[in-house]
């Protein structure tokens, strides 16, 4: 299976998105977070624009269409969900 580049769901602290790529090539995100403050001073600012561009562009870990179709077959069983009834006695409180 490929490894696919995600946004940290269990690490995050703005966005996800330095943590996600701390996760793919499996560094420690305090890591990524200061090799990115460090950059920003160095490159004079430029990669705040590519990480708005990440925080944009990359998926969240586990958001992908086929995890999407699977819990909900799963969760319904190709039936409707049915609606429960109420009492006229639940409505006395309004």
């Amino acid at each position: 299976m490929m490894k696919k580049m995600t946004k940290s769901q269990n690490n995050r602290v703005l966005t996800g998105a330095l943590a996600g790529i701390a996760e793919y090539f499996g560094i420690d995100p305090t890591i990524a977070r200061v090799a990115f403050v460090f950059s920003c001073f160095f490159l004079e600012g430029a990669p705040i624009l590519l990480y708005v561009l990440l925080a944009v562009l990359m998926p969240k870990a586990g958001s992908s269409k086929q995890t999407y179709e699977k819990t909900y077959t799963h969760s319904t069983n190709g039936q409707p969900k049915q609606a429960e009834s109420t009492s006229d006695d639940a409505w006395s409180d309004f």
